[in-house]
C-alpha cells in the first residue's frame, strides 16, 4: 500500500491543489511506497504565506522562549531518533546505523543552537561622542528557504533550520522528492516541542517549488545543498531576486596517502569514506592519491577489506544481520553510476573490485551496486573528473607530494580532502598548500563539528557563507547599529542650526 505525502503549512498537513505527484520508492525492494504531492505555484504561495504570518511574532519572541523550544526539540529528537532513522532507511536506503549517525551529526547543530543567545549578543559603546551611545544588534531576516538533497534528508536540513529558527526566522523546507517523509516527521516534532504554528513549514515538489522559493518576495534567504550545476542555478536566480544565498555544490574529494602513513589505518579509512552510504555523500572520498611506493600494498589492502563488505537491505525484515552498505537511492541513479564503471573500464583503468557483480543480501528488485575499486586512474578519465556519487573509489598514482597537491588544486571542486601521514611537518604544510575548505589529517571525512562552519571552496560553494557555526548565525540575521542621545535636562547643550556633516566630539 502507498501513502500520500503532503506539504506542511501553519502547523498541519496541507494537501495542496496540484494534481501532479511523483512516486517514492524503497530502494532495497524497488517497491513504490508513497505518492508525493508536487507543489504548484499556488501551493507554494500558501506555504510561504503561513511562514510569513508567523515570522514577525516569532522574531519578537524572547530569546529565553526560543531556546526553551530548541531544548525541547533536542530532547524529543534524542528520545525518538530511532523512528527517524527507520524513515530515512526506508526511503534513502542507507543502513540504520548510518542513518543514526546522520541524525547524531544533525543533532549537534540543534545543541549548538540551544546556545544561540550568546551569539546574538550585540556590542555597546557608551559616550562614543559627547552624550551619545552606540549599540549593535542582530535581527532575524523573516522567512528563509532551505532546499536540501536526497543523501541526508535529516542532517542537511539540520545544518540550517536550528540556527535559523533560534535566530527568530520562519522556515520553509523543500526536501528532495526522493526521500521526503523525514521532513514531515521533523515538522510534527517541532510542533510537539512547542514551536508556534507556521514557524516550520514543508513545501514538497520539484523545480516549480524551487523556483517559487527563489522568486517569492517574502523569502529573504536561500540555503541549498546539491550538485554544482543546480547550486549555480539557485545562486544566480535567488541573487537576482534580491536574496542572500548559501549554495553548497558538488565535490571530488581526494585522500592523499604518503609513504610513511599507517597503511592499515589508511586502508580502513579509504573503505569507510569511499563506500559508506554507498558513496552518496558530498564528503565521500572518491579519489585516493597514492604517493610513491605505497600504491601496490595500499590497493591490495583496500581490495581485501572491500571483499568482506556485505551489500544489502539496511533494515532487513527477516531478522538477518544489517548490511554494511545499502542500495543506491533510485534505479536511474544506480544505472548512471554503473555507466561510470563501464566508462572507466573502457578508458583503461584497472578494475580491481567490480561492484556490478555484487550478490546483494536483499530483494532482487533493489537498486544494488557493490563497492568498486579502480587502479591506475588518470586525470583525463571521466571517472576521475566527474562527481559519480556512488560506491566507486579511484586510485591515482603519483611520485611526489608536490604532484599530489597539484592534482588537488587543479580540480575545480574544493569541498574536502585528507592526508594520511605520520609526518607532522608534511601535514602542516598540506594544510597551507591545498585550496580546499575542509581538511582532514588522518581523518578521512573531515566534517567539522557544529561550532565550526561547513563549506568548501571553488565550485563547491556559491556565495561566501558556509553552513552552521558563527557564519550560519550571521547568515540568518542582519546587523543593525543604533546611535542614541538622551538629553539631560540639568545639563542641556546649546542648540542652534549646524548644516555641516556631524562630527564626533
Amino acid at each position: 500500500m502507498t501513502t500520500t505525502i503532503t506539504h506542511w503549512a501553519g502547523g498541519a498537513p496541507f494537501a495542496g491543489t496540484s494534481d501532479r505527484t511523483a512516486p517514492v520508492t524503497n530502494p532495497a525492494t524497488g517497491a513504490v511506497t508513497g505518492e508525493l504531492a508536487l507543489a504548484s505555484r499556488a501551493d507554494a504561495d500558501h506555504v510561504i504565506a503561513a511562514a510569513s504570518a508567523a515570522a514577525q511574532e516569532w522574531g519578537r519572541t524572547s530569546l529565553a522562549r526560543r531556546t526553551q523550544v530548541m531544548f525541547a526539540f533536542r530532547e524529543l529528537l534524542n528520545a525518538r531518533k530511532g523512528e527517524l532513522a527507520q524513515i530515512i532507511t526506508s526511503e534513502h536506503g542507507k543502513v540504520l546505523s548510518d542513518a543514526m549517525g546522520e541524525i547524531a551529526r544533525g543533532q549537534e547543530v540543534v545543541e549548538f543552537a540551544c546556545g544561540i543567545s550568546h551569539l546574538l549578543k550585540g556590542g555597546h559603546s557608551e559616550s562614543a561622542s559627547t552624550g551619545v551611545d552606540v549599540h549593535s544588534k542582530r535581527d532575524p531576516l523573516g522567512v528563509v528557504g532551505i532546499i536540501s538533497p536526497f543523501n541526508f534528508p535529516a542532517m542537511v536540513p539540520m545544518w540550517f533550520f536550528p540556527v535559523a529558527i533560534a535566530s527568530g526566522n520562519a522556515v520553509v523546507l523543500k526536501p528532495s522528492e526522493k526521500d521526503p517523509s523525514a521532513s514531515l516527521w521533523l515538522a510534527a516534532l517541532w510542533q510537539e516541542a512547542g514551536l508556534p504554528d507556521g514557524v516550520f513549514n514543508v513545501l514538497q515538489g520539484d523545480k516549480e517549488a524551487v523556483d517559487a522559493l527563489l522568486e517569492h518576495p517574502d523569502v529573504q534567504a536561500i540555503s541549498f545543498v546539491g550538485s554544482t550545476p543546480i547550486a549555480e542555478y539557485v545562486y544566480e536566480n535567488a541573487s537576482k531576486h534580491g536574496k542572500r544565498v548559501q549554495a553548497l555544490g558538488g565535490a571530488k574529494n581526494h585522500m592523499v596517502v604518503l609513504p610513511d602513513a599507517d597503511l592499515d589505518l589508511a586502508a580502513d579509512s579509504a573503505v569507510n569514506a569511499g563506500y559508506g552510504s554507498a558513496g552518496e555523500r558530498c564528503m565521500a572520498i572518491s579519489v585516493l592519491v597514492a604517493v610513491g611506493s605505497v600504491a601496490d600494498e595500499l590497493v591490495a589492502r583496500i581490495a581485501d577489506r572491500t571483499h568482506t563488505l556485505v551489500t544489502g537491505d539496511g533494515n532487513p525484515s527477516d531478522g538477518s544481520k544489517e548490511a554494511d552498505m545499502g542500495p543506491l537511492v533510485t534505479r536511474a541513479h544506480r544505472d548512471k553510476v554503473a555507466s561510470y564503471i563501464d566508462s572507466g573500464e573502457k578508458a583503461g583503468a584497472k578494475v580491481v573490485v567490480d561492484g556490478r557483480e555484487v550478490q546483494a543480501q536483499g530483494a532482487a528488485d533493489g537498486f544494488w551496486l557493490g563497492p568498486t575499486l579502480f587502479d591506475n586512474v588518470t586525470p583525463e578519465m571521466e571517472i576521475y573528473h566527474e562527481e559519480i556519487f556512488g560506491p566507486v573509489l579511484s586510485v591515482v598514482r603519483v611520485e611526489t607530494y608536490d604532484e599530489a597537491v597539484a592534482l588537488i588544486n587543479a580540480n575545480p571542486y574544493g569541498n574536502g580532502t585528507a592526508i594520511f601521514t605520520n609526518d607532522g611537518g608534511a601535514a602542516r604544510r598540506f594544510e597551507a598548500d591545498v585550496h580546499v575548505g575542509m581538511i582532514g589529517v588522518n581523518v578521512p571525512i573531515p566534517v567539522p563539528v557544529a561550532y565550526y562552519s561547513f563549506g568548501g571552496w571553488k565550485r563547491s560553494l556559491m556565495g561566501d557563507t558556509h553552513a552552521h557555526g558563527v557564519e550560519g548565525v550571521h547568515f540568518f540575521t542582519r546587523g543593525k547599529v543604533v546611535t542614541t542621545r538622551w538629553i539631560d535636562p540639568a545639563n542641556r547643550p546649546e542648540g542652534g542650526l549646524e548644516l555641516g556633516f556631524p562630527r564626533n566630539v
